[in-house]
């Protein structure tokens, strides 16, 4: 996996976002010892300390596979 691989991931699921506060969508895409890809987008809620950061989502994705 290249960086510009794990790049294009991450903009791919930045299309996911829920970002109808600020509308700045983020996309973010880790690679595992193992070669396994994880991606995660930020999620927004009225509640501003409430949101959720790609970078965290990524790593709950990973967590939540194993």
């Amino acid at each position: 996996m290249t960086d510009n691989e794990l790049t294009l991931n991450a903009v791919e699921v930045m299309n996911n976002a829920y970002a109808p506060y600020s509308d700045f969508k983020v996309g973010a895409a880790l690679l595992t010892n193992d070669g396994r890809v994880f991606s995660g987008c930020n999620i927004e809620n009225a509640a501003y300390p409430a949101g959720i950061c790609a970078e965290r989502t990524a790593i709950g994705n990973a967590i939540s596979a194993g």
